[in-house]
């Protein structure tokens, strides 16, 4: 296959190569991807000890293949104070936490300081802690609500005390699947531009995929490569992380949803496209942590975090809602024959499990 020859020449691939690798055989494509991971990483696979937080699911948006925000699928609206936040928080720094990963729905009601005092009030307790939070979609929806300019909201997230930007919002790029699962929503010119900014500032960020529900092999392969152009420039993303739809409470009618062997080849694939991007991550909350060790043989090399408790995924399927144990993660990841690494938000190592 051209595209294989072209890889192995040391080539950068087209978006022609990158839908051919689909036809590729699976353990070809393993071979490749953990290639480049073997040379950058070895045996190492990173995580982190975090704190993922929803404050709120009450949404403005709808977005088909979403089971967390409340509607008549999930008829359970909540949105949490301030205290009720920093209180999680307290008891996740106790249990040695390292970062919080703060992520809601776009909730019009709480009013704009709701977003932003809590990073302030975090970060002045907690000043070692490093804040992850507000994904691309929820500064679109800020921007459109409060009526501030998209680089207003991103200011202000840096002087409220934000670190870095999760990833999410992303779902798929092609605007007529976009249109179909999220409309309304940030748009995939929007989302690029805000990461875009952000990475202009200075600050790192992460980049997600949703795949495995209505869209094509070739719009995963556009959206790897739109997110290519992007790092080409800025040189912002940390981590690309290709998150496997959930199916269960939403309403996306989805009959044929990916094996195990696609999921595979979609983060081989990913490895082999994205050779400007640092990290691969298997989200363990979206493809099993069987799965996502198993990745970490197909090209990934992260696998997250401890998480502790999880809402937005679990709301649709996952088996995610409390998390991991640190010395469970550790485990896994070393009967699976890897080194466990503990790392930062940033991707600078902590401790080496031996």
């Amino acid at each position: 296959m051209e595209a294989i020859e072209k890889f192995y020449q040391g080539e950068r691939l087209s978006f022609e190569d990158g839908v051919a690798l689909y036809d590729a055989d699976l353990f070809e494509l393993g071979k490749m991807a953990d290639a480049i991971k073997q040379k950058r990483y070895g045996k190492k696979v990173f995580f982190n000890v975090n704190r993922h937080i929803n404050p709120t699911n009450i949404c403005v948006d709808i977005c088909k293949f979403c089971g967390f925000s409340a509607n008549r699928k999930n008829p359970n609206p909540y949105a949490m104070t301030h205290d009720e936040i920093m209180d999680i928080v307290a008891q996740a720094v106790s249990r040695d936490i390292k970062e919080v990963h703060i992520v809601s729905a776009h909730n019009k009601e709480v009013g704009l300081d709701w977003y932003f005092d809590i990073f302030k009030m975090i970060k002045a307790k907690y000043p070692q802690l490093h804040i992850k939070a507000l994904t691309a979609a929820e500064i679109e929806f800020l921007s459109r609500t409060y009526g501030m300019s998209l680089d207003e909201v991103v200011d202000k997230m840096i002087a409220s005390g934000v670190d870095s930007m999760p990833g999410g919002g992303a779902e798929i790029f092609d605007e007529k699947v976009r249109d179909y699962i999220c409309k309304g929503k940030v748009t995939s010119r929007q989302w690029l531009d805000i990461h875009k900014k952000w990475h202009e500032r200075g600050r790192m960020s992460n980049a997600t995929m949703l795949f495995g529900h209505v869209e094509s092999r070739e719009n995963r392969i556009d959206h790897m490569l739109r997110l290519r152009d992007l790092q080409d420039q800025t040189g912002g993303f940390n981590a690309f992380i290709p998150l496997v739809y959930q199916r269960e409470n939403n309403y996306l009618k989805v009959d044929d949803f990916p094996t195990g062997e696609e999921i595979l080849k979609t983060m081989a694939i990913s490895r082999i496209m994205l050779d400007n991007i640092p990290h691969i991550k298997a989200y363990w909350v979206t493809s099993t942590i069987n799965l996502a060790l198993l990745a970490c043989e197909f090209g990934a090399d992260d696998l997250d975090g401890t998480i502790e408790r999880e809402l937005i995924n679990s709301a649709s399927g996952a088996k995610s809602a409390n998390g991991m144990a640190l010395d469970n993660m550790v485990s896994l990841v070393k009967n699976a024959g890897f080194v466990p690494v503990e790392r930062d938000s940033l991707y600078n190592e902590i401790k080496v499990f031996g």
